[in-house]
């Protein structure tokens, strides 16, 4: 009984150590804060400045260089521009789409 409750106390040791140690990785240093706050500061100017999106609508959040992309746009070749030029900034290693496509344009009527 006693060998049983030791192997299970190591286990459970073992996975708290597992969490803390994953816990602690999941902090970012104030050089990776700064470069993802330049990152998305120059993917919000690009899509800004693609007269084919309307960005107003779109929210550019970065974390550890992976660009993750939020909110709405009008139409499947806008998606495509915005992923496009948020994949083109520099520093940027990866883009996750999570947009929404608002089919119908801003008069919200849909097709």
């Amino acid at each position: 009984m006693e060998k049983s409750f030791k192997a299970a106390l190591a286990v459970c040791g073992s996975i708290g150590l597992v969490t803390l140690i994953g816990c602690a990785t999941t902090a970012r240093t104030a050089e990776e804060q700064a470069a993802d706050a330049d990152v998305q500061a120059r993917v919000e100017a690009a899509l800004n400045s693609d007269s084919r999106v309307y960005a107003r609508h779109v929210d550019v959040n970065v974390d550890r260089g992976v660009v993750y992309l939020g909110g709405y746009v009008w139409s499947d070749s806008e998606l495509r521009f915005v992923k496009a030029d948020a994949a083109a900034v520099p520093g940027v290693l990866a883009v996750a789409n999570q947009i929404e496509l608002m089919r119908g344009g801003m008069s919200g009527t849909s097709r």
